[in-house]
């Protein structure tokens, strides 16, 4: 380039000196207007195209690279590509000066391509996080993998540039300090390793519920990272506890139910003791009338008075032969109504049972699931569930048991 700039500065007469400057001056000031023009070039005509044709197209994913300008770094390969060739041309006279502006330009370009490679990834996982697949097999952790070994050869390969080194000199060191490395990167490398048991086992994914009481962890996972996950509980706040720690501890992970469209119902009525009896015929007419067990005491009643004319029994005593109790008879109402619900489903688990008495009474316990996992629904469907039992266990003569009260002593002391 000198030899066809120095014949016009020449013919100004001056100096040789002044002739060198001018010619090494005009050729840097061509040098960067080159290097200025590929830019434009690059950035107006190449990625502007670029851009305009991914817009264009079907596919609205691949949007998603345009609006994290991922092309736009692509912008600066050109003039740092200028820069490199032209340099020692342009200082041919300046040997220090030419391999000083080949090496930073060459620095400049392997950073050019290394944070386009990065933004490339990061639109890579944002594209991936729109597919279903992403809930069941997150790659975050990968793609953090994925920059951390891009930045290290990055790093190899800028300092090999600036020491005129070979890459593989620093690799052989890094090899030597294999240990320190392990010791540096020890959180890196578990988690690491832990986002691959998770993600090939499948044991938790994004949007899961999941329960670590040890870590005040209640609420869905947002994001499984390299070294971390996140989790929003539902009281809004935000617990960041070790990926590895999903691996080292136990978690309760609310999928199998999110995924069988159900949720479970196990919640007692504790029936006061002394309020349990045998059914009298009074008892028996009122319980005929109620429609969900109308059936069940007709067919009961029956039953009950052909084993006794059987078995000659004598049912002037109650406690002879077999009887309806109001206890009975109000599960077998718990359960018909339980049926008779449209919110419970019938195809899952379905038990009303009786436990094992205790000094809070006896235990009617209810064992359902919902129709739906919604949290807000659910807890509607449980709730009016358990005020209509309550409300009507006295029909029964049944008394729901609780602990006296300041207004129960009040009353004795009346």
């Amino acid at each position: 380039m000198l030899d066809e700039i120095s014949p016009l500065i020449e013919r100004l007469g001056l100096s040789d000196s002044w002739t060198l400057g001018l010619t090494s001056a005009a050729a840097v000031l061509v040098m960067l207007a080159l290097a200025s023009l590929s830019y434009l070039v690059m950035r107006v005509v190449v990625v502007a195209g670029l851009a305009r044709v991914i817009t264009r197209s079907k596919s609205r994913t691949d949007d998603l690279l345009v609006r994290m300008k991922v092309f736009s770094h692509l912008s600066h390969v050109a003039p740092a590509a200028v820069i490199s060739l032209m340099g020692p041309a342009v200082f041919v006279e300046f040997p220090a000066v030419a391999d000083a502006i080949e090496t930073l330009s060459l620095v400049y370009l392997t950073l050019m391509i290394v944070l386009f490679l990065d933004a490339l990834m990061s639109a890579g996982l944002v594209i991936y996080r729109t597919k279903p697949i992403s809930r069941t097999f997150p790659i975050t952790s990968f793609v953090q993998v994925g920059k951390l070994l891009l930045y290290m050869f990055g790093a190899v390969a800028t300092l090999s540039l600036l020491l005129g080194e070979s890459p593989l000199t620093f690799l052989a060191g890094m090899g030597a300090m294999t240990a320190v490395l392990m010791l540096v990167f020890k959180d890196p490398i578990l988690g690491f390793v832990a986002g691959i048991q998770l993600s090939v086992n499948k044991m938790v994914s994004v949007g899961d519920w999941i329960e670590m009481p040890q870590y005040s962890v209640d609420g869905d996972v947002m994001e499984i990272g390299l070294t971390t996950v996140k989790i929003r509980n539902f009281d809004k706040t935000i617990t960041t506890i070790p990926t590895q720690a999903l691996i080292n501890d136990s978690f309760k992970n609310w999928r199998g139910m999110q995924e069988t469209g159900g949720r479970r119902i196990k919640r007692a009525i504790h029936i006061d003791l002394g309020s349990v009896k045998f059914c009298d015929d009074d008892m028996l007419t009122r319980f005929s009338q109620v429609q969900y067990i109308a059936d069940y005491i007709a067919a009961k009643t029956a039953e009950l008075a052909k084993y006794n004319a059987d078995a000659g029994v004598d049912t002037s005593l109650r406690v002879n032969g077999r009887h309806l109790t109001n206890i009975g008879t109000f599960r077998a109402y718990v359960e018909a109504y339980l049926r008779a619900h449209p919110k419970i489903s019938d195809t899952l688990t379905f038990l009303v049972r009786q436990l094992e008495p205790t000094e809070h009474g006896l235990p009617i316990e209810i064992y359902v699931f919902t129709t739906t996992t919604n949290w807000i629904e659910y807890e509607a469907i449980q709730a009016d569930i358990f005020d209509h039992l309550l409300a009507v266990a006295h029909e029964f003569d049944l008394r729901v048991f609780q602990n006296p009260t300041g207004g129960d002593f009040a009353r004795l002391a009346g």
